[in-house]
């Protein structure tokens, strides 16, 4: 039973919900830099390079024999998925960046002066009232 307490414990942790949310976006940013590579940046440079579609790019390193298909070396398909990692991880780059501006703006910011401790303020009183 002690298990099962310790698991809900750490399954309820903000971080854990965090990160879960953290995933789910992630996914779904993959799957629209990959849609952005895909139908959108991919067939203009398919046209600069004489329509060839990227991902069709193969080596034949055996033809096929009957029912026996080709075996082929995918290299279009390599070159695609590295494209969309390079455009993700510059899109996370540029988010990272802005945010660790935003925080550096921040903590550039002054400071309101923090409040005298309650030693001082009745020190000061005591001499304000010897002034008098």
């Amino acid at each position: 039973m002690k298990i099962i307490d310790e698991f809900k414990a750490f399954a309820v942790k903000g971080n854990v919900a965090d990160m879960a949310v953290g995933i789910i976006l992630g996914v779904a940013f993959g799957k629209i830099v990959t849609s952005l590579v895909n139908d959108i940046i991919m067939p203009p440079i398919g046209i600069l390079v004489g329509g060839i579609k990227f991902s069709e790019l193969s080596l034949v390193l055996k033809e096929a024999v009957g029912e026996t298909p080709a075996v082929t070396l995918n290299y279009g398909n390599f070159l695609q998925v590295t494209f969309d990692f390079l455009l993700v991880a510059f899109a996370v780059f540029m988010i990272v960046k802005a945010i660790n501006s935003a925080k550096r703006k921040e903590d550039a910011a002054p400071a309101a002066p923090a409040a005298p401790p309650k030693q001082e303020v009745l020190l000061e009183e005591i001499r304000d009232l010897l002034k008098k």
